[in-house]
Formats: structure tokens, C-alpha cells, sequence
């Protein structure tokens, strides 16, 4: 097998590691792994450079508007139809729409990290998928599913791609490389990733057994926050998002390309990798950013800003401001808020939140909240500091504080989040979380 990188790269492109990248976030990129891959002038001439096939990636209709169409010209070896029939696979813990196993439930829920599996139980990316829960129909694109994986072994001889949405994974424990069609994406905890949906990637696992969240996203492509009276700058910043240089396996043998399709597994042995991609150019591809790049907005006088400050991406719907989904950090920041309860406050969201923690400790819950572990606040559903947390937020003495070591995360929706039957039924599970604001006591005066 040949898995070749184009070097050196142009210096608007950045070396991070063992890879290149391009930067920018939605640009118009172009990279080859072998010099003349892609053609100049045309996309489709009548023999493609370097007996090389010519090929487009769409990622939106034809005829949308050009400030969101999505597509990429792609240059391989072999083309993408050269390959046998699907067949159905099982879906081992992986669920989809439509999330009716169990009827909704109003209660707050939370989750210890799922078991990263066994040394002697041989487990990669697909294997380890685990559905949490999830809203709308993949069928018509709406709505999002919420899953982890936990994972020992890299994908060598078998590649995913998900036709029903977009993936954006949160990397908890261990680094992954996300080796896509355009080019590899090496991924730490404290960064994320996106794979757009129909483009086929491998998942390794550089330093071992690794765990993490991913947000299927059925509705439209996750874009970045309108900042409004923030203005020209701030939040997550354009040039800190990193798309793959383009590489390429040409490799002989049979591999397995597993694809979900329609909310289940189908898989079709290839005799080539589909990841022969030597040259491309194009607005539709995967992409990386590191969350310690985004600039934190927050008050410097009084009172506690509402978390959509702390938004990273959106996935809007056709209701302006109303998001199909959204993905929140809590980063490190200051805290300087005069006569202000620091924590977030309580309250009830019309909102759905999924909630998990990177590293370290959320700030509104002193303990139970852990790395690789998840809660669900549904519509409505009454939530907020831990008993623990109000009383020694409400005493503090209130100089500047620090809130360092730790990222938090939500995938927000417009949808109630329906959790699975596993979800509901597994061990890791914490069946006594609502005791967390057991302690809260009366003080009301008269």
C-alpha cells in the first residue's frame, strides 16, 4: 500500500504534526498529493491528468445559493462507482431515527463514561459506536443523534461513511486520525472534527484505546454563529479551522466500506481503498479546529450572559435563529461578574441539551458530572447548579476567578432528544442523579 503527502505545501497551508493543512473555514481549497492531479482551466476534460478520474462531490442540490453550495471536484485512481452491491449488516449499538424504543421522558438524566472495551475484545470505530438518542428523520433531513464511541483497535481494512448526516466528533480520551478521501485529519482531545456526509474515512488510533462523542447532524451543514453586535471578530475565527492536504492509498486487496444508509449498516468488500484520492479542489470537506482558539465572550460588569455566547458552530433551520442543533463549549475563562451568582444560573430551555465534559470539572456541578460522561436536560426540564455548587457559589467572596482545566461541551437542539432503550436501561447509567439538588434548603425570610 502507498499512502503518500504531497510536501512541501504553499505557506498559506500550516504543519501541524505529522500533517499539512489548509486554512480557512468554507474556502474554496485545492490540493494535490502528486503535482498536475488536478487539472487547470476545466474540471472534466476528456482524460483527466495523470490517467486519473474526474469526479464530483456534491453536498448541496445543484441550484442552491452560492453562499451555501457545497461541492468538491475529486481526481482518484478509481472512480467511486467501481466497486459490488451493499448488503445489510447489523447495527450493533448503533441507533436512528425515527427515536421511538421508549416513550419520552421528562426526568433529568445523566450517564457515567461508557467502558472503554476489553483488551481481549478486538473493537474499532464502527464496532464501538453507541447510540445515546437523537430527534427528527434522517429521511428528511432534519433533527440530529447523539452517540459515543469507545474503541482499541484502528480501522486497517475497513473504511465508514455516513450518507444519512454530517459527523462532528469530540474526542474525550485519545487522539484519532480521521484518514479521509481528502487527506488525514489528526485529532487530540481538546479539539474537534468534522466529516461531511458521503465522504468515506478510516478511523486510527495513534496512541491506543480512545473515547469520545459525535453528533450526527441530519439537518443542514454545520456552519459558523452570526455575531451580531459582537461584530467583525470573535468566538471561533475563520482561520483557525483546518481542512486535510490531499493524500492518497493505492492499495491492492479487498477491504470492507461499511455505509450507513437510511438509519442502518450496509457493507460491500472493494478490492481498492476508497480513499485513492490524489488530487482535489473544492468547498465540501472534512475539517478540524482547536477549541482553545475560540475567544470567549462574557460580562464584565454584572449577571451571567446566556450560553449561546459559547457557541462554536450552528446548524440553523429555516426559522432564523431557531438551530436545528448547535455545538457549545465551556472553556477556561474568567469570571469577574460584580454582586453575581457566577455558576449558571437555574432555569428551563425550550431548548434540548446533551451535555459532556472533556476534561476537568463543570462549574455547575462539584461532582457525578465526569470525563466521558453525559447529561440530558430535555425541553423544559427544570436544571442547574447542584446543592454543593449554589451554596459555596452564593458565599463566595467575588474577586476574579479563573475557571482553568476544563471543557465542557452541549449539542443543543431545537428538538426534544429522545434517549435510546440502552441509553435508558445501561449500567453506567446514574439512576440517582436528581438527589444532586436534594440539599437545596429553604431560606425565604417573609
Amino acid at each position: 500500500m502507498t499512502d503518500v503527502d504531497a510536501r512541501p505545501q504553499p505557506a498559506s497551508r500550516q504543519d501541524t504534526g505529522d500533517y499539512v493543512y489548509q486554512r480557512g473555514f468554507g474556502n474554496e481549497f485545492a490540493s494535490e498529493a502528486v503535482a498536475g492531479a488536478v487539472p487547470a482551466g476545466r474540471n472534466s476534460p476528456q482524460r483527466a491528468p495523470l490517467g486519473l478520474f474526474a469526479e464530483q462531490l456534491s453536498g448541496t442540490a445543484f441550484t442552491q445559493p452560492r453562499a451555501v453550495s457545497r461541492r468538491t471536484w475529486v481526481y482518484r485512481i478509481m472512480p467511486s462507482a467501481a466497486h459490488p452491491r451493499f448488503s445489510r449488516i447489523g447495527n450493533g449499538t448503533l441507533r436512528a431515527t425515527p427515536f421511538d424504543e421508549i416513550e419520552p421522558d421528562p426526568n433529568r438524566l445523566r450517564w457515567n463514561a461508557l467502558p472503554i472495551p476489553a483488551t481481549g475484545s478486538a473493537t474499532d470505530f464502527i464496532d464501538g459506536l453507541y447510540t445515546m438518542g437523537g430527534n427528527g428523520d434522517l429521511r428528511t433531513r432534519n433533527g440530529i443523534a447523539v452517540h459515543v464511541y469507545a474503541a482499541n483497535r484502528s480501522m486497517t481494512d475497513r473504511y465508514f461513511v455516513d450518507a444519512d448526516g454530517e459527523l462532528l466528533f469530540v474526542p474525550e480520551r485519545g487522539a484519532i486520525t480521521l484518514r479521509t478521501e481528502l487527506g488525514p485529519l489528526a485529532v487530540a482531545p481538546g479539539e474537534i472534527a468534522m466529516v461531511p456526509r458521503g465522504i468515506r474515512f478510516a478511523v486510527e488510533l495513534p496512541g491506543g484505546p480512545a473515547r469520545g462523542y459525535l453528533c450526527e447532524n441530519f439537518g443542514a451543514a454545520f456552519t459558523l454563529p452570526e455575531r451580531g453586535p459582537i461584530g467583525a471578530n470573535g468566538l471561533a475565527n475563520e482561520r483557525d479551522f483546518l481542512t486535510p492536504s490531499a493524500a492518497y492509498q493505492d492499495r491492492a486487496g479487498t477491504v470492507q466500506v461499511v455505509q450507513k444508509f437510511g438509519g442502518n449498516l450496509w457493507a460491500a468488500d472493494y478490492d481498492h481503498s476508497p480513499l485513492d484520492v490524489v488530487g482535489w479542489h473544492g468547498n465540501y470537506a472534512p475539517y478540524k479546529y482547536d477549541t482553545a482558539n475560540f475567544m470567549v465572550i462574557g460580562t464584565i460588569s454584572f449577571d451571567h450572559p446566556d450560553p449561546s455566547i459559547f457557541t462554536v458552530l450552528t446548524s440553523p433551520s429555516e426559522l432564523p435563529g431557531l438551530a436545528n442543533a448547535d455545538f457549545v463549549i465551556f472553556p477556561p475563562r474568567w469570571l469577574v461578574g460584580e454582586d453575581t451568582f457566577r455558576p449558571p444560573w437555574y432555569h428551563r430551555n425550550i431548548m434540548s441539551e446533551f451535555m459532556g465534559l472533556v476534561r476537568g470539572v463543570y462549574d455547575a456541578k462539584a461532582e457525578g458530572f465526569v470525563p466521558g460522561g453525559a447529561s440530558l436536560h430535555n425541553t423544559f426540564a427544570s436544571h442547574g447548579p447542584d446543592a454543593e455548587t449554589y451554596q459555596r457559589a452564593s458565599t463566595a467572596e467575588l474577586r476574579p476567578q479563573k475557571i482553568d482545566d476544563t471543557l465542557a461541551f452541549m449539542f443543543e437542539s431545537r428538538w426534544m432528544i429522545v434517549p435510546t432503550r440502552q441509553a435508558m436501561e445501561a449500567a453506567h447509567r446514574q439512576r440517582d442523579y436528581d438527589a444532586v439538588w436534594g440539599g437545596l434548603t429553604r431560606s425565604f425570610g417573609g
